[in-house]
């Protein structure tokens, strides 16, 4: 029987995997993916074979699953249960920050464990999900060895400018620059353009990953030059419920208030983007479905940052030659690639409306100067290929 290689990719309520086969040379087969979502609400678990035969769909109440440690303990028990007993070779995790410290995927241990921690001001949205998994994994099975890949490591190599902000050097130093985030997204995408669009992968060209989460990255020859986020997942796009980009002197006028740190987070992260500007939600389908002025102006909000932010990333690459639209929104909201490839025609972007509506794979007419394509990403496998890769001593 081949080695498995189990994904966790934690969210606040929501805990998302996959479990690959490994295969001759670097090939990965994805045997079954699931999720448990509504944790200490509504939880809910389902999991898909290759196949996309359903393999569970059941739901609990609060009461009897009420946090992470719980969640996970139902589906490792459920995964035992399904492999009869087989363990996976090894767990891979998605971790959104890593600092200055982790520029590259690493096996877990204690020291790591810590230094995962002591980013969470830096990510505190994210970073404790990301990081309890590995400590509940850890205390409970020990020898499993566990590997953590993280967003902000495909940005490492920007230029020094790309990553400064215009503060003195000491905070530099102290760790406060511009990090970029999304970064297991773009670095599937960056590797599957070969195979997609070759004489693009070379090229110029800015993918936006439009979710809940969303931002923009530039790429050149598949490497990460820039990206719409910074110090935290909060700048740039604006996004479910984060505002994105935001003058500071805001923030001072809400401390002058009387706002403190924790009503600040709680206002940055949970009641701002599409949900604080539409009043109504920070689903994009819902305000796309709705006939209402706040609804539009979230929509036409999040489509003209889209395009602003798309234009100065084409301006440092010093032109371009292509977009991919991936993530939630990106892959399956033609009304929002429509909009945006309205907003980029001054660029050569020619779009083919037919084969929009069919999401692609490429969107504009033959002849297009700037082609445009849907791609949809795969974080999961993207991190069980670091995964192997680590354990096969290639890193």
């Amino acid at each position: 029987m081949s080695e498995t290689i189990l994904i966790l990719n934690a969210g606040s309520s929501s805990i998302k995997f996959q479990l690959f086969a490994t295969q001759g040379g670097e090939g990965l087969e994805r045997r079954l993916k699931g999720e448990i979502e509504g944790i200490g609400t509504n939880p809910h678990l389902t999991a898909e074979s290759k196949d996309g035969r359903s393999l569970i769909d059941k739901s609990w109440s609060a009461e009897e699953l009420g946090d992470a440690a719980a969640a996970l303990d139902h589906v490792l028990d459920w995964l035992t249960q399904e492999l009869r007993g087989e363990m996976p070779s090894a767990v891979g995790h998605r971790v959104v920050h890593g600092g200055t410290r982790f520029t590259a995927p690493i096996l877990v241990d204690d020291a790591v464990i810590a230094g995962i921690g002591a980013l969470i001001p830096l990510a505190p949205l994210h970073q404790p999900s990301n990081l309890a998994p590995i400590q509940i994994l850890r205390r409970r099975l020990p020898e499993l060895p566990q590997v953590a890949c993280f967003d902000t490591a495909f940005h490492r190599g920007h230029p020094a400018v790309a990553d400064h902000f215009a503060i003195p050097e000491a905070l530099y130093e102290e760790g406060v620059r511009r990090y970029g985030f999304h970064g297991l997204s773009y670095e599937y995408i960056a590797s599957a353009l070969p195979k997609v669009a070759p004489a693009l992968a070379a090229g110029r060209v800015i993918v936006a990953h439009l979710g809940n989460g969303a931002s923009i990255c530039a790429l050149k020859a598949g490497r990460s030059i820039d990206s719409t986020m910074a110090f935290t997942a909060l700048d740039g796009l604006p996004m479910g419920t984060r505002a994105g980009q935001l003058d500071p002197g805001v923030l001072l006028y809400l401390v002058r208030k009387g706002w403190d740190a924790a009503r600040l987070e709680r206002f940055l992260y949970h009641e701002c983007g599409l949900k604080g500007l539409s009043g109504l939600s920070n689903d994009m389908r819902d305000l796309l479905a709705v006939d209402a002025p706040a609804a539009r102006l979230a929509v036409d909000y999040f489509v003209y940052r889209i395009i602003r932010e798309a234009g100065a990333l084409a301006a440092v690459l010093g032109g371009l030659d292509g977009i991919v639209f991936t993530a939630g929104i990106g892959e399956r909201s033609a009304e929002i690639r429509s909009r945006v490839s309205a907003g980029l025609a001054w660029l050569g972007l020619d779009l083919d409306e037919s084969a929009n509506s069919r999401h692609g794979p490429e969107i504009t007419k033959a002849g297009s100067r700037v082609q445009a394509w849907v791609i949809p990403t795969d974080e999961e496998r993207m991190i069980a290929r670091h995964t192997r890769k680590l354990l096969d001593g290639a890193f």
